[in-house]
């Protein structure tokens, strides 16, 4: 397992430590996703990314209470952001950031020249997230998303970013 040092944010006084994803965490981490999304990564989502042999990772606060995770998938020269995600608590305090330069970080490990990821319109704080961080937006994908539990036919659009390593 691979462990990067705490981190110190720029604001408040969180601190977290980088750990590489395991079956273990899944627990917490779909707990998380959960709590964060109207339609959640489920953990057989999770377990399938982890055995294809994604790069995952998790922040976890000195008290080793789950902060946020991300999901990547290397490409040949690019490496596509399956899931980035803080949780409510530790959000606003630089954590964000700190997972997306980790993931630039191990997608620049692979090769790859860019980091593309996909986002629903229905979600401006990250949008804004990834607009401060140089991210550009390439182009949409109609109708990837689904947007009603009740009607599966009502799609939302996903936006499609890239960022240059």
């Amino acid at each position: 397992m691979s462990v990067q040092p705490i981190s110190r944010p720029r604001s408040r006084n969180l601190q977290w430590r980088l750990l590489e994803m395991e079956r273990s965490d899944l627990a917490e981490v779909t707990q998380v996703e959960a709590d964060l999304y109207t339609f959640p990564w489920s953990r057989g989502n999770f377990e399938d990314s982890l055995a294809s042999g994604y790069s995952a990772w998790i922040a976890r606060g000195e008290d080793a209470l789950l902060l946020g995770y991300f999901l990547l998938m290397p490409a040949v020269d690019e490496a596509h952001l399956l899931n980035i995600s803080v949780a409510r608590h530790a959000q606003r305090q630089g954590l964000g950031r700190a997972l997306l330069d980790k993931a630039s970080a191990v997608a620049l490990e692979c090769g790859a020249k860019s980091l593309i990821l996909e986002v629903r319109p229905s979600n401006p704080r990250a949008i804004a997230i990834y607009e401060r961080y140089g991210f550009r937006q390439i182009g949409t994908r109609r109708g990837y998303y689904p947007a009603d539990h009740r009607d599966a036919s009502l799609r939302e659009d996903a936006l499609v970013w890239r960022y240059a390593l």
